[in-house]
């Protein structure tokens, strides 16, 4: 029998069925075998030594784009973990799975592996890629694959086979050289593509990710096209390193997570608040501006409401939970459960819609040990989080101008951003009719807003579809901060109406949203952001006062209060040190001005300004550096 395939270019060719991916390319057009790692076939990935069927149009997958590189650093994990076994004999192993910026395996092992390993276990994956070992596929029994990892003791597998749905009776196992591991694929055709690997750190990690299970040993890495890529991205790293958002709030006396207070919890100190207390006053004015209603609730609310709510069943493996008089509470994840029994205080009309109900609302989050990282994962955080209840017709308007306030706060920041529509997850609650009305909402907004999206299936919230605003920093790393979430079915569950205007009772439609995100998130992407030199607007300290010598000092006091009465942020370094030495103390904590006080300024009533970067802007009246702060203020710079 022949099959008629249809490649990239709509070229079409006919092939007897069976014809592998691989030849029927390499008739086609034989130089793409050289960058293409998988293809598509019906809209999934196969390797190229799969076997062609039916009358099929290819897609190719390239070894340099998004899922190429994901194809690409799988196979390379399955080369580490062969490569361990040689090298560390007795190693056992477990999952290996690509992620986002590279690639990781888990394995148990009787002593502990450390960086120092590395080169040991690099050096046999060269050699590995070197051999060009093809990706060879099999197709057996669970039962045969079960006989055949306990064979070599690999109760990982066995474990992982064992606990597939009954109705799977396959599996697939992938070999390269004398090393078969069990997987889905696809992978790259031979080893000999992998040409730019490096590992990079290694960690604890849980079995399964479960605290019960036995810790494994974590080694990660990155894997490229090319070694130019490949140096880009340890470049990157690099840079990373040094706008570490836990180190620069250490050196800059922002904040501190102690192991005394409990993991997860971020103390902020005086200059940390300060910046938070600024971001989060911008933030209460722009929501003003924009008819938001300021509320609170309070921290804990009974479980009954949380059950009500679809919390309890839904996501109670996050939440913390307390008993007061016998009667069992919920400590806050989210803000909405409040903001849901203001708005059902009293009778509500369609001329009252929508409300919006904006607050600061601090919650608890049960984050397991291994994903706390600094700001960006704690279990304390405050959300700038706002509920709009609105009428279905008001839709599609409040979502458009959710959408511009997003766009407007990250261009006063600085960032660019990506947007994605997120659809229904496998576990939630609600009707399939409200979930198209709520996606269909969110997407015809984006439409209408002409953003350009992306369609991130399955990743909504369990109560209602998403839209996710991901932000790009300056090393164009991508965070996820502002998120639209649209909601029937939770006014539904707390039986939230108004009445329209043929006086029947409706039921109100509720968008969840943040801007900025999780504060305390927002700020680490912030320092990060800025490598802790904010601009002028945020600086927790805006100007320093320099004294010369001792003498200068009295001047100088009159400076400083005036700077003061001018709301101007400043700090005093009077200390009987060398200018030199004061300069460098204050650029290393980044501050935008040093105002150096000598006896030319003290006998002009002057001050002579120094940027953080070493740009002197000469001799200024105290009145007119007001006024230069004043602008960087009012323009955000």
């Amino acid at each position: 029998m022949d099959i008629k395939i249809t490649f990239p270019d709509k070229h079409e060719a006919v092939f007897p069925a069976g014809i592998t991916v691989k030849d029927a390319l390499s008739a086609w057009n034989k130089d793409v075998l050289s960058s293409t790692v998988a293809v598509k076939v019906r809209g999934m990935a196969v390797d190229l030594s799969c076997s062609l069927q039916k009358d099929d149009p290819l897609a190719l997958i390239d070894i340099k784009s998004k899922e190429g590189l994901s194809v690409l650093r799988h196979s390379i994990s399955h080369v580490m973990a062969q490569a361990v076994q040689d090298v560390f004999p007795g190693t056992k192993v477990s999952i290996g799975p690509s992620i986002e910026d590279g690639f990781y395996y888990d394995f148990e092992y009787k002593e502990t592996f450390t960086s120092d390993d590395f080169a040991k276990i690099e050096k046999r994956m060269k050699e590995i890629a070197a051999a060009n070992y093809p990706f060879i596929r099999e197709e057996i029994s669970r039962e045969k694959a079960v006989s055949f990892f306990a064979g070599k003791g690999e109760n990982y597998k066995v474990e992982l086979i064992n606990d597939l749905p009954a109705d799977v009776r396959t599996v697939s196992l992938y070999k390269q050289g004398d090393y078969v591991d069990l997987c889905r694929g696809p992978h790259i055709p031979a080893t000999g593509m992998i040409k730019a690997f490096k590992l990079l750190s290694v960690a604890g990690a849980y079995w399964r990710g479960d605290e019960r299970n036995k810790m494994l040993q974590r080694i990660y890495g990155t894997g490229f096209a090319d070694e130019s890529a490949l140096n880009d991205y340890l470049n990157l790293l690099e840079e990373a390193k040094k706008r570490d958002h836990r180190r620069l709030g250490r050196e800059l006396d922002l904040f501190q997570v102690n192991d005394e207070a409990g993991p997860g919890l971020i103390i902020f100190h005086p200059k940390g608040m300060l910046l938070r207390y600024i971001i989060e006053e911008w933030e209460r004015k722009e929501h003003l501006k924009r008819g938001y209603d300021m509320v609170m609730g309070p921290q804990i609310l009974k479980v009954d409401l949380w059950k009500k709510s679809g919390h309890f069943d839904h996501y109670r493996e996050n939440m913390y939970f307390t008993e007061v008089e016998e009667q069992a509470y919920g400590i806050k994840p989210m803000n909405c459960l409040s903001h849901m029994l203001i708005y059902k205080s009293k009778i509500r009309s369609y001329r009252d819609l929508p409300l919006r109900y904006f607050e600061l609302g601090t919650v608890h989050r049960h984050e397991k040990t291994g994903v706390l990282h600094g700001l960006m994962r704690a279990r304390q955080f405050t959300q700038d989080d706002a509920h709009i209840l609105c009428t279905p017709e008001q839709l599609n308007s409040e979502i458009r101008a959710i959408a511009d306030f997003v766009n407007y706060a990250m261009g006063i920041f600085g960032f660019e951003y990506d947007v994605e529509l997120s659809t229904r997850p496998e576990h939630s609650i609600g009707s399939d009719a409200d979930w198209e009305l709520a996606t269909s909402a969110l997407e015809n907004a984006l439409k209408d807003n002409k953003i350009n999206y992306e369609i991130n299936e399955g990743d909504g919230a369990f109560y209602g579809p998403k839209i996710d605003f991901k932000l790009k920093d300056a090393l164009k790393r991508k965070w996820q901060c502002a998120t639209i979430q649209c909601d029937f079915t939770l006014p539904e569950r707390f039986e939230l109406s108004y009445i329209g205007a043929d006086g029947e009772k409706h039921r109100p439609v509720m968008l969840h949203r943040v801007i900025l995100g999780a504060i305390e998130r927002f700020m680490g992407v912030l320092i990060e952001h800025y490598a802790g030199a904010f601009p002028v607007w945020l600086a927790p300290v805006q100007c320093t006062l320099l004294t010369v010598t001792d003498k200068h000092k009295p001047y100088a006091e009159e400076v400083y209060n005036k700077l003061l009465d001018a709301e101007i942020r400043c700090e005093k370094y009077f200390e009987n040190e060398k200018l030199g030495y004061k300069i460098r103390q204050a650029q290393m904590q980044k501050i935008p001005y040093m105002l150096v006080i000598g006896d030319k300024e003290m006998a002009a009533g002057t001050v002579a300004p120094r940027t953080r970067d070493g740009q002197n802007l000469g001799s200024l009246k105290v009145d007119e550096f007001v006024a230069l702060v004043q602008e960087k203020c009012k323009t955000k710079l």
